[in-house]
């Protein structure tokens, strides 16, 4: 039983001195690469192996011979380990080196491909980890994309929009001042006009730069989604009126709702002025409001003759406003992007899609508890 003990604290001593100077070997190569780590490594371990089983050998006084064959035998078992844990240290520096030219490619902005045959588990696991991450990122990239053209399109069109009625005021305040209008009571009445549509157009990019910078605040309250669909309708008549186009309200149920009530109010507004000017004269606007599972839909349903299915995903960003000829003379594109960021901010969603004849706009908003 002693001299098993003593065998074993030999083995142990000879190992750790070897696993010691490895650890002072690792630790002043640390900043190398993980090649050099890896052999590092397998010879410490080699050599521990080594050192432990030689160091025994001596210790139980073996003859000449017999201490030869054990050295030549552990030597040749040390090169045979070391030889394989270096060509298993290459294969996995290698699929190392394949996972760092592919995430090297997030800095080109493109995507993250996870090499084939990744040689160990968390290799594999950071290669999901470093795709899942380059699928965000692309999509990122699109969003950022998609909202740097659509401001760009957003300032040419407000740029020619504010240029037109500008020119208008700049014109007949020239002919007021030098007193060659014949009618000057009608030219105060087309500025005045000019200057409350200007005024619109810049509440709606205020409306829209608070959106957008997450400064929307609400204050909801308790309501039935009968007197909000009434309050819009009755906004909305004369307008309707002055274009030839009938308001039905169908079916509205009265659902109750918590939602800001004047944000909620220039939803409506705006998709029923959106639909009074797509409907021709002797058109017919719709308004419904219905409850779905724990939702409430509502609806404005007009008769512009559809939109053309590419165009319906750019609907509701900001800018939009389709082809030429459906183009209202006093829209900038702003109002269906107010729509979806204050229906998203009531953690709603604005949707729209093409019916027979037109087109139906539809608010999701989450229906208020009962009780």
């Amino acid at each position: 039983m002693r001299d098993m003990a003593l065998i074993a604290l030999f083995a142990f001593l000879g190992a750790g001195a070897a696993g010691l100077l490895g650890a002072l070997v690792l630790r002043l190569l640390r900043d190398r690469s993980v090649a050099v780590a890896l052999t590092v490594v397998a010879a410490v371990t080699v050599t521990a192996m080594l050192a432990g089983t030689l160091v025994v050998a001596r210790a139980m006084f073996l003859s000449a011979h017999d201490l030869s064959v054990v050295t030549t035998v552990v030597a040749m078992a040390a090169v045979v380990s070391l030889a394989t844990a270096l060509l298993l240290g290459r294969w996995v520096v290698a699929r190392s080196h394949d996972l760092a030219l592919a995430a090297r490619s997030f800095g080109d902005g493109g995507s993250f491909a996870a090499p084939d045959g990744a040689s160990t588990a968390e290799l594999a696991a950071l290669g999901r980890e470093l795709a899942a991450t380059s699928a965000k990122l692309t999509a990122s990239r699109e969003r950022e994309r998609a909202l740097e053209t659509s401001r760009r399109e957003l300032v040419a069109w407000i740029s020619h929009d504010l240029r037109t009625p500008l020119a208008g005021l700049r014109a007949m305040s020239e002919a007021l001042e030098d007193g060659v209008v014949q009618d000057p009571d009608r030219y105060f009445r087309q500025i005045r006009a000019e200057v409350e549509r200007l005024n619109s157009m810049v509440g709606d990019l205020f409306e829209l730069s608070r959106i957008h910078a997450g400064a929307l605040a609400l204050a909801p309250t308790r309501m039935s989604v009968y007197d909000l669909v009434g309050e819009a309708l009755a906004g909305a008549d004369p307008l309707a009126r002055e274009h030839g186009v009938r308001l039905v309200g169908g079916r509205v149920e009265a659902v109750p709702v918590e939602v800001d009530g004047k944000e909620m109010t220039r939803v409506l507004a705006n998709l029923l002025v959106n639909a009074i000017h797509r409907t021709p004269a002797d058109g017919t606007v719709a308004v419904a409001a219905e409850r779905r599972a724990d939702s409430v839909v509502l609806s404005v349903t007009d008769g512009c003759g559809g939109i053309p299915a590419e165009d319906l995903p750019r609907v509701f960003d900001t800018g939009w406003r389709g082809t030429q000829a459906r183009t209202p003379p006093a829209g900038a594109g702003l109002g269906l992007a107010i729509v979806r960021g204050i229906v998203e901010a009531h953690e709603g969603r604005a949707e729209v899609r093409n019916v027979t004849g037109g087109c139906r706009f539809e608010v999701t908003l989450p229906a208020a508890a009962t009780g």
